[in-house]
């Protein structure tokens, strides 16, 4: 099994503390989509990660670590002890096409950490073909939109020739952690990234918005995700009883649970 270890480049002087500890090659194989989720408002992006990774042939091949991440190392599936983490997993869709994913329980707890660890992922995913970073926004229970946003012109431009609309006036209140920095900073590596935020009730695991951000994926850019609400569910019961043992989302974020407001 390969163990290569790779840091995100130099930045002002400074070697960023983010590794990426790939265990199957050294980049990112051959995929037509890179999707992003951490646990969020309604962990709605994640729930859809996970049940993509957990109902469709999927291989870890990489982990994403940082200093600044909660010290609370877990067993795996297997039962071994593995290190506070990203996952970025292989996973083949129904078509025969694979796309790449990027989750886990939580994110660095500071800001230059969630900086270096957006940056080492955008510069892993300088070969994809789009970035997709999935999230929740906290709504009224009748709002149920789904907001697309990006932070390049041409992206937008793209997106809008094949009939799919752009939000310009969200996230209103902004968009915090490894999620916002994703999609801010991705014009400056020349990454096409879109985030995709549904609204939700603000649940710690909303199943009802993750089906339909999961159906709006399907439809509008023609991936088959391969999940339904019960394998969305059963995610939702794994994830609950996973930020019960590690702690609350707002830990991991390193700021005050009344920032639900935001996009994370």
């Amino acid at each position: 099994m390969d163990r290569n270890i790779t840091y995100s480049s130099k930045g002002g002087g400074r070697l960023s503390r983010a590794q990426i500890h790939w265990l199957i090659g050294n980049s990112l194989p051959e995929h037509v989509a890179l999707l992003e989720a951490v646990p969020g408002v309604g962990n709605v992006g994640k729930l859809v990660v996970d049940a993509m990774v957990e109902n469709n042939p999927s291989t870890l091949i990489a982990r994403i670590l940082h200093p600044d991440m909660p010290p609370h190392s877990t067993l795996d599936k297997d039962g071994l002890l593995a290190p506070p983490s990203m996952l970025v997993h292989r996973v083949m869709l129904s078509d025969g096409r694979y796309v790449v994913t990027v989750t886990g329980e939580l994110q660095p707890m500071t800001a230059t950490g969630q900086h270096e660890v957006a940056q080492a992922i955008l510069e892993m995913a300088k070969s994809t073909p789009q970035l997709l970073v999935l999230a929740g926004l906290a709504s009224e229970v009748e709002e149920k939109a789904i907001h697309v946003i990006c932070a390049d012109a041409k992206v937008r431009s793209n997106l809008q020739a094949n009939d799919i609309e752009v939000s310009k006036s969200q996230p209103e209140a902004g968009m915090i952690g490894v999620a916002g920095l994703l999609v801010s900073l991705s014009s400056m590596h020349q990454v096409p990234a879109v985030a995709l935020v549904a609204d939700t009730v603000g649940a710690s695991a909303d199943v009802i918005a993750a089906d339909r951000l999961a159906r709006w994926i399907e439809e509008a850019l023609d991936l088959p995700l391969g999940i339904d609400l019960d394998t969305t569910e059963e995610t939702a019961r794994k994830l609950l009883a996973s930020i019960e043992v590690s702690g609350s989302i707002e830990e991991h974020l390193g700021m005050p649970a009344e920032a639900d407001d935001f996009y994370v």
